[in-house]
C-alpha cells in the first residue's frame, strides 16, 4: 500500500523559508514522478513542482521558479520542497503526489497517489 506523508508546514512571515518533506513508502518509485501541488483558500489545486525519481531534472510553476527547490533523497525515500522568500500568496495546503510516467505531469488528475497535505500560512 502506497503512502505519502507530508510534513514541515507552518505559519511564517513573508520572506521566511520552510522545507516540506514527503516520505514515500509501499512500493518502488524508480519510474515515478514525484510532485508538489497546492490549494489556496478559495482556489483550485495547482501544480507547484515535480521531479522524476530516476532523473535530476526538476520542473516548476512560473510562480515559484527561483524561490522553490525540489530535491530527493533515495536512501530515505523522501522528496523535499525548499521554499524561500515566501509570499502571502504562497499560503495553501501543500500536497505530495506520485504517478508513473512523465506525460502531463502538471495535471493533478493524472496522479495516482496523494498525501494528506501540510498547511503553509504566510503572513504579511
Amino acid at each position: 500500500q502506497v503512502q505519502l506523508v507530508e510534513s514541515g508546514g507552518g505559519l511564517v512571515q513573508a520572506g521566511a523559508s520552510l522545507r516540506l518533506s514527503c516520505a514515500a513508502s509501499g512500493r518502488t518509485f524508480s519510474t515515478y514522478v514525484m510532485a508538489w501541488f497546492r490549494q489556496g483558500p478559495g482556489k483550485e489545486r495547482e501544480f507547484v513542482s515535480a521531479i522524476t525519481w530516476s532523473g535530476n531534472s526538476p520542473y516548476y510553476a512560473d510562480s515559484v521558479k527561483g524561490r522553490f527547490t525540489i530535491s530527493k533523497n533515495h536512501a530515505e525515500n523522501t522528496v523535499y520542497l525548499q521554499m524561500n522568500n515566501l509570499k502571502p500568496e504562497d499560503t495553501a495546503l501543500y500536497y505530495c503526489a506520485a504517478r508513473p510516467g512523465i506525460v502531463s505531469f502538471r495535471q493533478d488528475e493524472k496522479y495516482d497517489y496523494w498525501g494528506q497535505g501540510t498547511q503553509v500560512i504566510v503572513s504579511s
